[in-house]
């Protein structure tokens, strides 16, 4: 049994503290090149897309009125799922319908991205069964689902991995709880497995406080980590330029436009590099992607159907 991915609704008053990273690496692996964005100035926009109820492919419909380049630059899928396997008693992956559907459509659902030049990643995420990222009982089991992983992104052309350590329910299934160890052997085996693709944290739960273990510290091996309280100003703890950092994060059609360019104001004036969106649906949200991008990039944002 599973249990589907939860819908990752946040405010700022549910936040203790919150961080995530998410990594860039070079172009995905296919047998056509991306071509790449039409340039622009600013920080990288990144929009979050719940799978189970709307398309990849919104990330691709808004684009700067000023120059017509990409809104957005990184585009992740959420979410796949990291399942309890009884006979490892370890972490498996697992895909719910609507994302094994996205990556067996990769041609029309995640190819058309990544012409435009945008990256598309992979979200993973705890699904209620015990098996988390921070709970693997060894270095091996970690680093088998490192594997599983890393083959994922090869084999349906993905630009890398996102980590999310929610709903894992430590303990459930009779796992263990969250020990030092287990995300440090993840992520390095991860990096090890795919060293120019992009990891991603998205800093919260008990993985995102285990990044060092027996003198690694694998913080350098993530590009990016955001806050992922919406509608908040919070800066992440990790050891990380300000260029691969959001402070800042939006619902979009939650957070409402003036947060939204309170934010993004701030983002480009105290110099950090990132701008975290999450729950870009179908609908024309031009005006509320505009309310950012004018600060960001000094631009309206064009929506195409």
């Amino acid at each position: 049994m599973f249990t589907p991915v939860r819908s990752r609704i946040r405010t700022a008053a549910l936040a203790l503290s919150a961080i995530t990273a998410l990594t860039l690496g070079a172009t995905v692996t296919t047998g056509a090149a991306a071509a790449p964005a039409l340039a622009k100035q600013g920080p990288t926009s990144v929009a979050y897309v719940e799978v189970n109820n709307n398309s990849m492919l919104n990330v691709g419909k808004y684009t700067l009125a000023n120059g017509g380049g990409n809104v957005f630059d990184v585009a992740v899928i959420f979410a796949a799922n990291i399942n309890y396997d009884a006979g490892t008693k370890a972490g498996t992956l697992y895909f719910n319908p609507n994302v094994q559907r996205v990556l067996d459509n990769a041609a029309t659902q995640i190819r058309p991205l990544q012409q435009k030049g945008i990256k598309v990643v992979l979200s993973v995420l705890g699904n209620h069964q015990g098996s988390g990222f921070a709970n693997f009982p060894s270095q091996q089991t970690a680093s088998t689902f490192a594997k599983q992983l890393s083959d994922t992104v090869a084999k349906y052309g993905l630009d890398g991995i996102d980590f999310d350590d929610e709903y894992a329910d430590y303990g459930n299934n009779g796992t263990g709880q969250p020990n030092a160890s287990s995300f440090v052997y993840l992520v390095s085996a991860l990096r090890a497995n795919m060293p120019n693709k992009i990891i991603s944290l998205y800093n919260i739960g008990p993985a995102a406080s285990r990044l060092s273990y027996g003198g690694v510290d694998v913080s350098s091996k993530f590009d990016y980590a955001w806050n992922p309280y919406y509608g908040s100003w919070q800066v992440p703890g990790i050891a990380l330029p300000k260029s691969k950092l959001s402070p800042a994060a939006v619902q979009i059609g939650g957070t409402s436009q003036s947060t939204a360019a309170a934010l993004a104001r701030r983002t480009v004036s105290e110099g950090y590099g990132v701008y975290l969106t999450y729950n870009l649906d179908g609908a024309d949200r031009s005006a509320d992607v505009s309310a950012f991008t004018r600060e960001l990039y000094g631009s309206d944002a064009r929506y195409t159907p």
